[in-house]
């Protein structure tokens, strides 16, 4: 049976997509898959004859991208590109991840799917780059945007908190930025379930642009006092959490101040809604605590 290749390496995305999907799962990053390295790309693609592709490779620091364009631009645009073209050629289905951050968070809603895109960044601007040549050149291209993703293992806003409360008492976190967090574990679910529907029998109505994320809603100052109420069940002293503003904790990118995603089309037509995220949070957590994988203080 040909495999679903998974990009990503050992990314948090790319480690719940091949825990949740087995033998099936052929996942690869640098240095055999390499963005930076496009005949890398040809020559996994050969190799694997994947009967689809999940693309979870990506530059995801923010604050960084500002000062390495070029570099987040290939990660995010150029390296995608080439991989659509790849799949488009071999009639091969591509489903793509990319971000919440296409937007600027000034609507005052959830974004719906073809709402106008304004990314307020290098990250936000790649990614949306990477939206359009993936559409443009793979006839058979699912783009998944997502939001404020987190996992068990790798750098995600659940760890950075866990280990600041090992060594402060007393935590900033900006409570005036809104969004959906997303498990990925939960999203790895989500993108196999896709991935099932298009491998059945492709229809049109499967090809363009999807949201998927955790049901509910939060802050960063939510997430965060979530994460403590839940750490608390395994008899971990919670840390005073000041909320703050975003003028109060500068960053070199600015932040959409609201980027909650409307994930209706994902239900309409896959059938498939992510669980609630402080649910999903919670089993994360437990599972952090009973692998004995806390972050290093």
């Amino acid at each position: 049976m040909r495999p679903i290749l998974v990009t990503g390496g050992t990314g948090q995305l790319a480690a719940a997509l091949a825990r949740a999907g087995g033998e099936r799962v052929h996942r690869v990053g640098r240095p055999e898959f390499d963005f930076d390295r496009p005949d890398t790309l040809g020559d996994v693609f050969d190799g694997t004859r994947p009967a689809l592709v999940v693309n979870a490779a990506a530059w995801t620091a923010v604050d960084a991208a500002e000062a390495a364009p070029e570099a987040a631009a290939r990660a995010n645009r150029d390296g995608p590109a080439a991989l659509a073209w790849l799949c488009g050629k071999a009639g091969v289905p591509l489903i793509h991840v990319s971000t919440d951050y296409v937007f600027d968070g000034q609507k005052g809603a959830p974004y719906a799917e073809d709402d106008p895109t304004n990314p307020t960044g290098v990250y936000g601007a790649t990614k949306l780059a990477g939206e359009e040549a993936v559409l443009e050149l793979c006839p058979r291209a699912v783009v998944v945007r997502t939001s404020w993703v987190y996992a068990a293992e790798g750098r995600n806003f659940l760890r950075t908190m866990l280990a600041a409360s090992r060594r402060a008492d007393r935590l900033r976190v900006v409570a005036d930025q809104r969004g959906c967090p997303t498990s990925a574990d939960d999203l790895a679910a989500a993108l196999l379930g896709i991935a099932d529907r298009a491998l059945a029998g492709w229809s049109e109505e499967f090809r363009g642009l999807f949201h998927a994320c955790g049901t509910g809603e939060t802050t960063w100052y939510g997430f965060a006092e979530a994460i403590f109420a839940a750490a608390a069940r395994h008899g971990v002293a919670s840390p005073v959490v000041e909320p703050i503003a975003t003028a109060d904790w500068p960053t070199h990118a600015r932040r959409p101040a609201d980027s909650r995603l409307d994930c209706g089309r994902l239900a309409r037509v896959f059938g498939h809604r992510l669980p609630p995220w402080r649910e999903s949070l919670g089993r994360t957590v437990d599972e952090i605590f009973a692998r004995g994988a806390l972050p290093a203080s």
